[in-house]
C-alpha cells in the first residue's frame, strides 16, 4: 500500500511540471511575440469619420473645413490658433476682420462685397457662419497670410501650412522595394499601425523624437516611423509675404526720439513764445478727442504751429485721446464702422494739417474693452503706415487699476505701433493719501522693466515719459490725523518758490531727486523736486535701458535748462 501512494504522487508530480513547462514556454514565445517582433495588428485614426479634418504640423484640429477646391472655407478658430490670433469676427456686424502691417480686410457674412484699406472688392466666395463659427474663404487667406493647403481628393484631409514655415519632405524607402513601411500610432515597435506605406509614399516630417520621425502622408495619415526607413528629401520653405518698412524703421532707426507733448486745451500757444526747444526733434499737440460714440474726431488744431515745427526741423506728432470718457470709449470702439470712422477723420486731419505722426491717448476705459483698443490700434496702422505716418500710444505703468491700466494690452499694442510711451507718473497722484515723488527714478526704472520682461516691448520702441513738473505737498495735523493736499507746479514756479522761501533741497538717495522740506504756517511742505538733477538721470536711464528716446509732460512746464539736459539723449 506504502508502495502505490508513493508511485502515484511521482506520477502527478511529473505530470504537473510537464504543464508548467509548457505554460513557461508559451509564456515565454508571448514575450518574444509582443516583445522583439513588432506589432502587427492595426488601428484606423477617429478623424477618418470626419468631413475635411485639417491638419497643422500633423496635429488635428477641432473643427473640420467646408467645401473644396477654391471653394474651401476655413473655420476662423483654427485660423486664430494656428495662423493669426488677431484675426476676428465681429458678431454685432456680422464681419470677419484681418489686419497685417500692410492691409486691413474686412468680409461680411455671406456677401462676396468686401473692404480692403477702406475700398469696395469683390470676393470669389462669401465667408459663412455654420453652428455659430466662421468660415473663411481660402483666397483671402492666401493673400493676406500666405498659407498654403494641401487637399487630399481620397480622404478629404486638408494639410494648412503656414507663410515662413519650413517643411522637411521625404519618402517611405523600405529595405526591400517590394515590402511596406509601417506607419505606428506611437514611437515604438509595438504599437499598432496606422497605415502601410509603400516605396516613395510622400511624406512631411514634422518632428524627431528619440530615433522616430513623426511624419504625415499626403492622405492626412500621421504617426511614426523609424528614422532608416524613410529617406530625406527637400527642404520645402512656404514664402513669406513681402512687408515693406515703415518710415519710422527707414528714418528712425538709429535716432533717438525727443518729444514733447504741447498741452492745448482752449486756444493754441503763441510759436512767437515758444522758443527753439534744442534738442526737441517731435512735438506732440494735444489737438484731437473723440467726442461721441458715434467716434467724431473734434480739432484745434492749427496750420502755423505745424510751420513753425516744419521750419525748425520738428515732426508733429498729432495726440488723439477719448475724451477719457469711458462709456463713450465703448461705444466708439464697438464696431468696425466706428472705428473706421474715426481712423477716416484722422487720417484726414494728418493731410490737412501735414502731420507727421499720431499719437494716440486713451485713459480711463474699462477692462472689458481691452480687446476694442487693440483691434483700433491695428485698423489704424496699416492705413497710417501708407500715408507715411508714425504711430505711437500712451501707456502707463503696469498695476492693479482697472480704468487706467489693466485695460492696455501692451504686449499686443507693441506689436503693432511704432512708439510706445510709458508715461512714468504719477507715482503718488494729485489726491494720493500719503506725500510722495511723482515720479522716483527706481519707480520709473520699475515701470519701463516690467513691460520689457513681461511684454517683450523691444525698447527700441519704448519710449521713456517724463515729467517736468512737481507737486508741492501740504501736511497739517487735524485732531491727531495727518491731512495731505498737493498742488502740481511746473519748474519756473518751483524755482521761485525755493527763492522765495530761501531753501535749497538735497539729494534724497532714496528717490534719486533733490528733496525738501520746510514749515508755513502750522503746514508742513515736502517737495520732491523734478529738476536738472532728475532729468540727468532719466537720460541716462534711457540710455542704459537702450529705449527708442524720452517723453516729456508738457512743454509750459519747462525751463530753458530742461531743453539742453534732455537735449543729452543724443549724444
Amino acid at each position: 500500500m506504502a508502495r502505490r501512494r508513493y508511485r502515484g504522487k511521482k506520477r502527478r508530480t511529473s505530470r504537473s511540471s510537464f504543464y508548467l513547462g509548457l505554460m513557461l514556454i508559451a509564456a515565454g514565445v508571448w514575450w518574444v511575440v509582443t516583445t522583439l517582433f513588432p506589432n502587427q495588428t492595426y488601428t484606423v485614426p477617429d478623424w477618418r469619420g470626419m468631413d475635411k479634418p485639417i491638419f497643422v504640423q500633423g496635429e488635428l484640429k477641432e473643427y473640420p473645413a467646408l467645401g473644396s477646391g477654391e471653394e474651401l472655407l476655413l473655420p476662423i478658430t483654427v485660423i486664430q490658433e494656428s495662423v493669426d490670433a488677431n484675426i476676428r469676427y465681429e458678431q454685432e456686424t456680422e464681419s470677419i476682420i484681418i489686419t497685417t502691417s500692410e492691409s486691413v480686410f474686412r468680409m461680411k457674412m455671406d456677401s462676396t462685397r468686401g473692404e480692403l484699406n477702406g475700398k469696395t472688392v469683390t470676393l470669389p466666395y462669401a465667408p459663412e457662419l455654420v453652428n455659430g463659427i466662421a468660415y473663411v474663404p481660402l483666397k483671402p487667406l492666401k493673400q493676406h497670410y500666405g498659407v498654403a493647403v494641401h487637399e487630399d481628393s481620397a480622404t478629404g484631409a486638408i494639410i494648412l501650412m503656414r507663410a515662413g514655415d519650413a517643411i522637411q519632405l521625404a519618402k517611405a524607402a523600405p529595405g526591400n522595394p517590394e515590402d511596406t513601411v509601417a506607419l505606428r500610432e506611437s514611437g515604438e515597435k509595438k504599437s499598432p499601425i496606422v497605415l502601410d506605406m509603400p516605396a516613395g509614399e510622400r511624406l512631411r516630417v514634422w518632428r524627431e523624437e528619440e530615433g522616430w520621425l513623426f511624419v504625415q502622408a499626403d492622405n492626412g495619415y500621421t504617426g511614426y516611423v523609424l528614422k532608416e526607413q524613410i529617406e530625406l528629401g527637400e527642404l520645402k520653405e512656404i514664402p513669406a509675404l513681402k512687408q515693406t518698412p515703415s518710415r519710422a524703421e527707414l528714418e528712425w532707426k538709429d535716432k533717438s526720439v525727443n518729444l514733447v507733448w504741447e498741452a492745448v486745451y482752449t486756444k493754441n500757444p503763441s510759436t512767437d513764445s515758444i522758443g527753439e526747444l534744442p534738442g526737441v526733434n517731435v512735438v506732440s499737440p494735444t489737438w484731437f478727442s473723440i467726442v461721441d460714440g458715434e467716434g467724431t474726431v473734434k480739432s484745434k488744431a492749427v496750420k502755423q504751429y505745424v510751420s513753425w515745427a516744419h521750419n525748425r526741423g520738428k515732426e508733429v506728432w498729432g495726440l488723439m485721446d477719448n475724451s477719457f470718457d469711458p462709456d463713450l470709449t465703448t461705444e466708439a470702439l464697438s464696431t468696425f464702422d466706428r472705428r473706421s470712422h474715426i481712423i477716416e477723420q484722422m487720417l484726414a486731419y494728418a493731410k490737412q494739417y501735414n502731420l507727421d505722426g499720431i499719437n494716440i491717448d486713451f485713459e480711463n476705459v474699462y477692462t472689458k474693452d481691452k480687446d476694442h483698443v487693440v483691434q483700433f490700434v491695428r485698423e489704424m496702422k496699416p492705413l497710417a503706415k501708407a500715408k507715411g505716418l508714425i504711430v505711437s500710444i500712451d501707456v502707463t505703468p503696469k498695476s492693479n487699476s482697472e480704468m487706467w491700466s489693466l485695460f492696455l494690452d501692451r504686449k499686443r499694442l507693441g506689436e503693432t505701433v511704432d512708439y510706445m510711451m510709458v508715461m512714468a507718473y504719477d507715482e503718488h497722484w494729485a489726491t494720493s493719501p500719503k506725500a510722495g515723488s511723482v515720479s522716483s527714478l527706481p519707480w520709473a526704472e520699475q515701470s519701463v522693466r516690467r513691460i520689457l520682461e513681461e511684454d517683450a516691448v523691444p525698447p527700441s520702441k519704448l519710449v521713456l515719459g517724463v515729467p517736468l513738473y512737481t507737486r508741492v505737498w501740504t501736511e497739517t495735523s487735524e485732531a491727531g490725523e495727518t491731512k495731505v493736499s498737493s498742488k502740481a507746479i511746473g519748474m519756473e514756479k518751483l524755482q521761485a518758490l525755493l527763492k522765495e522761501q530761501k531753501v535749497k533741497g538735497s539729494l534724497d538717495a532714496g528717490t534719486g531727486q533733490n528733496y525738501v522740506q520746510f514749515t508755513e504756517g502750522e503746514s508742513v511742505k515736502k517737495i520732491w523736486m523734478e529738476d536738472g538733477t532728475s532729468l540727468k538721470s532719466r537720460v541716462k536711464m534711457a540710455k542704459e535701458l537702450e529705449l527708442g528716446g524720452i517723453a516729456s509732460w508738457n512743454r509750459s512746464f519747462a525751463v530753458p535748462e530742461t531743453w539742453h539736459v534732455l537735449e543729452t539723449i543724443h549724444d
